[in-house]
């Protein structure tokens, strides 16, 4: 049977339910009646009278009388008589109730089986485009899955791809190194090895056997001296070049044209920095107007490096994290809204202060000097002929990577900047752009690459 005939059968027998639930209300009503109400009691005359014989026969032509029970008996053949007559007329009333009901049904089913058929269909329709929705959206979440497992396979792609060519890179480098450890080292080697020869087969004086250890000791100590020598040239973050600050002098330093105007409420400056030499105040990167010299710097105090902005009444210190001939990451972050500063070292933040230049702007018109800082006098006799800046406060050693951005960077940003092997120096800011915004280098600070 199909699911169409299933539910007319289901609606037939909901409107037959419905009829039979109504009264049934006859017009005539059955009344028993029996005339003659006989009571099963017989007295003890009756019974006497019953119990003796009769001598005398009855006339003819005459009805015999009946007796008390003869009535009784006759009384009951009556009563089954009018009870089938009664179930007679039950049964007929019944057949035609159930005719008459025959004909309603059919008739509430002819007139009601299209409404009814109609309202089906309409909720099988609604229930399979409820189906066709549900359908649809767990293929589109199928879809977003996959979009999402195929960019997360292309980012693992590109992630391989870079550790595959900052491999081959650090290959290419350790040739280079080798190549160069052989040119150096193997000319001494093959002289070493000759005057160690010549000693074995010449004859020793008094049979004794001649020490080499001091030999082979000044050999060791030339080795490592040009490891050293090497590695001192290797630049980190994958940097092609760097600026080196040979020496402190009045006017040794080098000013950064930025790309943009440098008027912002919030900022990122990071570099890399090996100092040759730690003293009480070196200054690394400095920002300075006409009307403060001191808007933004980075310097360094010994062992700890220093952040402040809008001038040095509030300084963000991270101590004991600079070590001289080594190469260390700073940044400094800070936002106007709440005056948070915070300064960053090798892509962890190590110290942090609220409240410094809150609401604070920082100007435009000023200029980014590295290793050194503007005095309020130095800067207004800038085009003079008279020192400009303080000999004791100059950075010397190598710096690269510097980069400024007028927004806050995140943490896997600056982690990601702080990452000695990583290439192509970091991300470039958009303020200040290592290798691609314009360097003026001043009195014997060079270029390295």
């Amino acid at each position: 049977m199909s699911a169409w005939g299933i539910l007319q059968a289901i609606c037939l027998v909901g409107s037959l339910s419905v009829v039979m639930l109504q009264p049934a209300n006859y017009e005539d009503e059955i009344e028993v009646n029996y005339a003659d109400a006989y009571y099963n009691e017989i007295s003890e005359g009756d019974q006497n009278a019953a119990e003796a014989p009769t001598t005398n026969p009855p006339p003819p032509c005459t009805a015999p009388e009946f007796s008390k029970w003869d009535k009784l008996f006759t009384m009951l053949e009556n009563s089954q008589m009018k009870e089938n007559m009664l179930l007679q007329y039950s049964d007929d009333l019944m057949k035609v109730e159930l005719r008459s009901l025959r004909g309603e049904v059919l008739q509430f089913v002819a007139q009601y089986g299209g409404s009814c058929a109609a309202a089906v269909e309409n909720a099988a329709r609604r229930a399979g485009s409820q189906s066709d929705q549900q359908l649809q959206q767990v293929l589109n979440h199928l879809k977003k899955e996959d979009t999402e497992l195929q960019d997360q396979q292309t980012w693992q792609t590109e992630v391989l791809q870079r550790i595959l060519n900052a491999s081959e890179e650090q290959a290419e480098r350790l040739d280079k190194l080798e190549k160069w450890t052989k040119t150096e080292v193997g000319g001494r080697s093959k002289s070493f090895q000759t005057r160690h020869a010549t000693l074995e087969g010449g004859e020793l004086e008094n049979g004794g056997q001649l020490d080499i250890s001091g030999e082979l000791q000044s050999l060791r100590e030339q080795l490592e001296m040009y490891v050293r020598a090497t590695s001192s040239r290797v630049l980190p973050a994958g940097c092609d070049m760097a600026l080196f600050f040979p020496m402190r002098s009045p006017t040794t330093h080098a000013e950064i044209i930025p790309h943009r105007s440098m008027q912002t409420h919030a900022f990122t400056v990071c570099l890399w920095a090996k100092p040759t030499e730690l003293l009480s105040k070196t200054v690394l990167f400095s920002y300075g107007t006409t009307g403060n010299p001191l808007e933004l710097e980075l310097l360094l105090n010994d062992q700890n490096a220093l952040f402040t902005v809008g001038g040095e009444a509030h300084l963000v210190e991270a101590r004991g994290v600079m070590e001289e001939g080594h190469w260390t990451h700073l940044c400094g972050t800070w936002s106007s809204d709440e005056g948070l500063a915070s300064l960053w070292v090798h892509g962890q933040k190590a110290a942090s202060s609220p409240g410094v230049a809150e609401g604070h702007e920082l100007p435009l018109g000023g200029n980014i000097i590295l290793g050194q800082e503007y005095s309020g006098d130095g800067l207004a006799r800038r085009f003079g002929l008279q020192d400009t800046f303080n000999m004791e406060e100059a950075f010397t050693g190598k710096m690269t990577g510097v980069n400024m951005w007028n927004r806050i960077l995140g943490e896997d940003e600056i982690a990601q900047q702080a990452r000695a092997d990583g290439r192509s120096c970091g991300n470039r800011g958009n303020l200040v752009a290592w290798g691609v915004s314009q360097i003026v280098t001043k009195s014997g600070v060079e270029l390295i690459y």
